[in-house]
């Protein structure tokens, strides 16, 4: 049965407005290439969104041609805003954005562990608030959350999970009372999938998994490019996973014992310090990840210190070289060891969820991720070829902790922009 009129209109507005999303401005005769529709037909929805006020003028062709260049049509930009937040235990980001998803301001705030319930969640929604005065923006339309726990398949709440600040989830319902926004919440390590996905590391693949590493551990799972969250939303809490090398075993709430023995942030700097890396002030997750970066270095100036005496290279002293032969820097060869252990450890959970579901790629997420590079990438893989028949891609992750932000704005700008390019209702 063929659509009627108006639902063939709905179906070309949102077609064009999709490709405006993704093209950028275009011009009706581009916008004709690319629907296939004709020009009277691109001619009309033009018209029609415009006098909507979803698309406007943003300029011209410039292409050479007889008579006035073409005008170019984009999406209007600020006809909603967005906020995205990252939750950690131990603060706030947030950013606001435009329609199309350009950064208008961002912030942070640290809260410490002995901030209670109500004075934490008044910092969090007040420094929504002024992000959002500072972009310009009346109201926010849509507000993405990425935070650490378990979301509730049925309701998409925020789950009461043992172990994290009461804060976390009385935030969600503090932003849905104070702004006139839809508020949606999701797994921090989910939305840096996403985020790998759309932008990173990960945009050639249907199927992978990313191993969060940051002051915690987890993993998200996308199977045939749609990310799989379990019976109760805990697919991939593979910190309670039972590993070897851990004193004890995990508990239903407790990962102590889990692969999060292993590979979070205090078993790394309990590691770095077995190997005479770790020095004061690094035992938490953003400076763990910064241990391992100048790991990395140290290794890379030995192997160019050893490139060089080979005769390998040009001779002056620079780059990672340089870098290993300043006051304070790590021993390469301790370096070496210590990622070739940590890696051992890494590849004891990626070789569990590689034997379960064969996603082909693992993605080295989060700041210990992106931190420990192509170098860290390259030892996993090959302990996964030994450890597994099954072939696998071990890859570094290209935005690592700004996954998750990243991750929360798409979630927010998919949102809005269904809300607001969706048809009229008939």
């Amino acid at each position: 049965m063929p659509a009627s009129p108006s639902t063939a209109r709905a179906i070309n507005d949102r077609l064009a407005l999709r490709l405006l999303q993704q093209e950028g401005p275009l011009t009706a005769g581009r916008l004709k290439q690319l629907t296939g529709l004709s020009r009277p037909t691109v001619a009309d929805l033009v018209e029609r969104l415009a006098a909507a006020g979803l698309i406007t003028v943003v300029g011209e062709s410039g292409e050479q041609r007889r008579g006035p260049n073409a005008r170019l049509y984009g999406i209007v930009a600020d006809r909603a805003h967005l906020a995205a937040l990252d939750v950690r235990t131990g603060g706030v980001s947030v950013l606001v954005s435009d329609l199309l998803g350009g950064v208008l301001a961002e912030a942070s705030v640290p809260i410490g562990g002995d901030t209670g319930t109500g004075p934490a969640v008044e910092q969090a929604v007040t420094l929504v608030e002024r992000a959002a005065k500072e972009a310009g923006a009346a109201s926010l339309h849509t507000v993405g959350i990425g935070a650490p726990g378990l979301i509730d398949p049925a309701t998409g709440e925020l789950r009461d999970t043992t172990g994290l600040p009461a804060w976390h989830r009385r935030l969600v319902t503090a932003l849905q009372e104070r702004l006139p926004a839809r508020v949606i919440v999701e797994n921090e390590t989910n939305l840096a999938a996403l985020a790998e996905q759309r932008e990173g590391v990960a945009r050639d693949r249907d199927t992978f998994v990313l191993l969060w590493l940051g002051h915690g551990t987890g993993a998200a799972v996308v199977l045939d490019g749609a990310l799989r969250r379990g019976a109760s939303g805990g697919t991939g809490e593979i910190g309670f996973l039972p590993v070897p090398g851990t004193r004890t075993l995990p508990s239903a709430t407790d990962c102590e014992g889990g692969f999060h023995s292993l590979a979070g942030a205090a078993a790394i700097a309990e590691l770095a310090g077995c190997y005479g890396l770790l020095t004061e002030g690094q035992a938490d997750g953003p400076t763990v990840a910064a241990l391992v970066g100048r790991a990395v270095r140290a290794v890379e100036g030995r192997d160019a210190v050893a490139g060089r005496a080979a005769g390998e290279g040009p001779a002056g002293a620079a780059g990672p070289a340089a870098a290993a032969g300043r006051p304070g820097a790590p021993n390469g060869d301790n370096a070496s060891r210590f990622l070739d252990t940590l890696a051992d450890r890494l590849a004891i959970g990626a070789a569990s969820v590689t034997a379960v579901l064969d996603p082909g790629c693992v993605v080295l997420g989060g700041e210990v991720g992106q931190a420990g590079g192509r170098m860290l990438a390259g030892r996993v893989q090959e302990r996964l070829a030994r450890m597994s028949p099954l072939r696998t891609e071990v890859r570094a992750s290209a935005l690592g902790g700004n996954a998750v932000l990243r991750g929360a704005l798409l979630t927010a700008r998919d949102g809005a922009q269904d809300d607001i390019f969706a048809p009229p209702a008939r």
